[in-house]
């Protein structure tokens, strides 16, 4: 889902918070998961990422990865054009990770709208409270966790318009969508949008 749509959806998740006992394992898991995506063209079913939508674009999302790299981030996967041929044409990116990522950088806090995620890692439950909630957006979020509880209290403390519990991207047209912050205003689908 991180990388749906080339990363150029409003919902595309471009941080992703991760446990700090946990995100060496959960970044060579992840980077196995992103080496498996079928990068092509987008007009064939066996696709799973095409390219971004135009030149202009392109140029964007690849200046964010040199920012990336020159603000410290570690490149982690991806980052450029891919290497088969086939793909040289088009405006292909490379879904693209980052760690290293602190909070401040400009890649966490800006909206590349590409195939760029970055990985944030935080010590406890007010920690990763304070890093998601610490942005002048607020669309969406989602939360992952086998504890009902800690959903319900992490639900209620996001300031995201969406926070999806084990899942991301999942709309549903008879629901209300809509963000916080500079992400929107009011709500759109269902009897109240």
């Amino acid at each position: 889902g991180i990388f749906g749509a080339s990363g150029q959806t409003c919902l595309a998740g471009s941080r992703a918070l991760v446990h700090r006992d946990t995100a060496d394992a959960f970044s060579r898991a992840l980077i196995d998961k992103t080496r498996a995506i079928r990068i092509g063209d987008p007009l064939d079913p066996a696709s799973e990422m095409g390219t971004v939508s135009c030149r202009m674009q392109y140029d964007k999302v690849m200046r964010y990865i040199e920012i990336a790299k020159n603000d410290g981030a570690t490149l982690l996967y991806g980052g450029g054009r891919p290497a088969d041929p086939a793909l040289q044409q088009g405006l292909f990116i490379e879904p693209t990770i980052f760690g290293g990522v602190r909070n401040d950088m400009r890649i966490a806090r800006e909206e590349v709208f590409g195939p760029l995620l970055c990985l944030l890692p935080f010590d406890d439950e007010d920690d990763a409270v304070r890093i998601a909630n610490d942005t002048r957006f607020g669309l969406a979020a989602g939360v992952w966790t086998n504890d009902i509880k800690r959903a319900h209290r992490m639900t209620r403390r996001l300031r995201a318009g969406t926070v999806w519990v084990n899942t991301y991207r999942r709309t549903n047209y008879a629901t209300p969508f809509g963000g916080m912050k500079e992400s929107g205003i009011g709500r759109e689908g269902s009897k109240y949008g």
